[in-house]
């Protein structure tokens, strides 16, 4: 049996860090979905996000001057908090088989991404706007509802939905569904194919099992832009080491910082529907 020594030790700790920071990167699907700031270092655990209401343009009359417009700014307060979890690494699980720096590195990882996407999860119950109901099956129809709904309010870029499996899972039944939906086209030929369920009425589909299903087995997704809901990292992602000789294990620690907080009410759709096989 080979010795572990600190510099294997080390290098297991660099792979577990760099493991767990992939993980944690690639694994949180809400991050890419909203709006992101990198306080930093800036001081206090709330910030404040300037919103700016929307001008319009005139017609011009030649050798006049143009009229300017107040911008009064309003802003959206975002506290941040701290979040971590531990796990302990034995000095028996260094000796053992397998890959210990790609499995505790993702076990890690995966922690924080979740945390992260529960919360700004969580923030899809806030939206005024909404459709469905406690027991109501969602339908394409419904994201097209949606769309108009923000389109009305003058969302022009990109809109992401994020709904429970199970609410993908009926949504991609509904498209394969030739007699309800005979005019599916491609997004139909691709669900039959291999059940993705893409992008519908110019809305990128995305499913998390993050989404929680309450008593009555419903869940809330939502219909939105990016600039709906914002994440503010205060601290990134980060991994500390520390030694428990009476346990002759080592702790890792994996913290970090950040607040979520709705932005702008108008440009997100709270989605209710059954959540149910």
């Amino acid at each position: 049996m080979a010795a572990t020594t600190s510099t294997t030790l080390d290098d297991l700790f660099v792979n577990i860090i760099a493991q767990a920071r992939f993980t944690a990167e690639e694994q949180s699907l809400m991050m890419g979905l909203v709006t992101q700031y990198n306080i930093g270092s800036e001081a206090g655990k709330t910030i404040q996000v300037p919103k700016y209401p929307a001008i319009a343009a005139a017609d011009l009359t030649e050798g006049t001057d143009m009229g300017s417009t107040t911008v009064s700014t309003s802003s959206v307060s975002v506290a941040v908090g701290e979040v971590g979890a531990q796990v302990l690494l034995t000095d028996v699980a260094t000796y053992g088989a397998g890959n210990p720096a790609l499995e505790l590195g993702t076990v890690l990882g995966n922690a924080i991404a979740t945390k992260m996407d529960q919360d700004l999860l969580a923030l899809f119950t806030g939206f005024t706007a909404a459709f469905g109901a406690a027991g109501q099956e969602i339908t394409v129809a419904d994201l097209f509802k949606a769309a108009a709904t923000l389109r009305a309010n003058k969302v022009t870029g990109v809109i992401n939905a994020v709904v429970h499996p199970y609410q993908a899972y009926a949504l991609k039944a509904n498209l394969t569904n030739t007699f309800a939906n005979p005019n599916g086209g491609d997004s139909q030929n691709e669900a039959m194919r291999n059940g993705y369920v893409g992008t519908i009425a110019g809305i990128n589909v995305y499913e998390s099992a993050n989404i929680a299903i309450d008593g009555s087995g419903d869940s809330i997704g939502a219909v939105f832009a990016p600039e709906a809901i914002a994440i503010a990292i205060k601290k990134d992602f980060g991994i500390e080491t520390q030694r428990d000789a009476s346990l002759r294990a080592f702790e890792l620690n994996a913290t970090a910082t950040y607040g979520v907080g709705e932005l702008d009410d108008s440009f997100g759709v709270k989605m209710t529907f059954d959540s149910v096989l």
